[in-house]
């Protein structure tokens, strides 16, 4: 089995895993806007958008994601671009993370992205590849990510891959978007 055919295969999988429920049609919220205001490029997928995490001692988590797929790269996730950045502030202490991304997945209203450091103030981040997961739901988005789990510095995170959306978006904060992924699948 060739990389590209695996990628594709783990990334399905992961949907799957994480309560896709399989690939997901556009629903009519999104639908195409009107043809005088499409001036963009059409995206196989993509993830966008800012959040503060629900935390009741008071820290300051914030996400925010700009990355994409586009149209003619639809049948593999690596191919993704954009950026994502995360920061953890609590008194005096703290840091953040700004990411290259290398990887994209999404299926309904879950998103998958991965991607490498590129600028940090946190050593164990340095040039470690994290992946985070996204779930725009109305009823309050969720977000969960590889670092719960898997020390950046010894743990070597596959493209795609993160955990469960278990944190809570603080509420009134998330303005994530996630545009559904079509996977086609091959025919022979």
């Amino acid at each position: 089995m060739n990389r590209r055919t695996k990628t594709v295969a783990v990334a399905a999988a992961v949907l799957l895993t994480l309560g896709a429920g399989g690939i997901a049609a556009a629903s009519a919220d999104d639908a195409p806007a009107p043809a005088a205001a499409t001036a963009t490029v059409k995206e196989a997928a993509a993830l966008t958008g800012t959040a503060k995490l629900y935390r009741p001692a008071g820290d300051d988590i914030t996400f925010t994601f700009d990355a994409h797929l586009a149209d003619k790269d639809q049948q593999d996730p690596q191919k993704a671009t954009g950026t994502f950045r995360f920061s953890h502030y609590k008194g005096d202490w703290g840091g953040y993370a700004e990411v290259k991304v290398d990887c994209l997945a999404t299926g309904g209203k879950v998103a998958v992205v991965s991607g490498v450091v590129t600028k940090t103030d946190v050593k164990e981040f340095r040039k470690a590849r994290v992946g985070v997961t996204v779930h725009d739901d109305a009823n309050g988005d969720r977000l969960g990510y590889t670092w719960m789990t898997a020390d950046p510095q010894k743990d070597k995170v596959q493209p795609c891959l993160s955990g469960a959306p278990f944190e809570k978006v603080k509420e009134g904060t998330g303005d994530f978007k996630v545009t559904p992924w079509e996977f086609v699948y091959p025919t022979e």
